[in-house]
């Protein structure tokens, strides 16, 4: 399995399901990094004062938000951490709504969750239910410090959490001051009918791997190409870990009749068979 950015639990009622979150998208494109030309070391940001361009040291910066034009309130980083949400290592659900019920532009980022710690069977007990109920999950998370509003998802055997814009990130359809025009265009049918036509002569079968960084695969090509060449530098780089903390899961029915009220679903009788004559 791909390495896990963190590891916590999906709750609802008052059931928990160990799972390990990893990322469903790769950072591709090309990164061009800053380097001394004269010792190829890397080159980074320095601090500059906007108004006298001198750098400034670390320990006079203090962080401010802009309250009105040219006027800010500074916070301290205990004042700052305060206002952090509390981390506690679990995808909360709060409500269930309708898989097409979400706008498409609250979309953000995608995650696959897997199930941890003998969580398998309750995992696939969620997945099913979302998928027979045509709902996705509605949660509350927090990664690195940032509470998020996220969706929980079907997808084939898996489940995925999305994560979701907050209502006020996301600017309405006013904004682009529609014309009527555009909004009430009369279109005459001749032009619809050459216009679906040209759409189904485009159409085609979803196939992403036809699709490439033509820019991204030039580059790595002049790059391979300098590098069999001896056009290489050495550069020193460090990289950090995180360690990930883990839940627990507990027995699922019991779980699911509590968060019922303690009422288990009744069956249903089973049909009587006709005696044969």
């Amino acid at each position: 399995m791909a390495r896990a950015i963190w590891k916590g639990a999906i709750s609802f009622g008052l059931v928990h399901i160990p799972v390990a979150l990893v990322s469903a998208t790769s950072s591709q494109g090309v990164d061009f990094d800053w380097l001394d030309s004269r010792s190829m070391e890397p080159v980074g940001y320095k601090r500059i004062n906007k108004v006298t361009g001198k750098e400034v040291t670390k320990e006079h910066i203090v962080k401010g938000v802009a309250y009105e034009k040219g006027r800010y309130v500074v916070l301290s980083e205990e004042e700052i951490r305060s206002a952090h949400p509390m981390s506690t290592q679990t995808i909360d659900i709060f409500s269930f709504v309708d898989s097409d019920e979400i706008p498409l532009q609250y979309i953000d980022t995608p995650y696959y969750l897997a199930p941890d710690k003998r969580g398998g069977k309750v995992y696939a007990l969620l997945r099913e239910t979302l998928t027979k109920t045509n709902k996705v999950a509605l949660a509350r998370v927090v990664l690195h410090t940032r509470q998020y509003l996220a969706a929980l998802m079907p997808l084939e055997s898996a489940l995925v959490l999305v994560k979701l814009r907050w209502p006020a990130q996301v600017r309405g359809l006013d904004e682009l001051a529609l014309g009527p025009d555009v909004t009430k265009a009369t279109l005459a049918k001749g032009e619809l009918d050459m216009a679906k036509r040209l759409v189904q002569d485009m159409s085609s079968t979803w196939s992403p791997d036809d699709y490439r960084d033509e820019f991204e695969d030039k580059i790595m090509a002049l790059v391979d190409k300098k590098a069999h060449e001896g056009k290489i530098e050495d550069v020193e780089t460090d990289t950090d870990e995180e360690a990930r903390k883990t839940a627990d899961v507990i027995d699922l029915t019991e779980l699911l009749k509590r968060s019922l009220g303690g009422k288990a679903p009744k069956a249903k009788p089973a049909a009587k068979k006709k005696a044969s004559k």
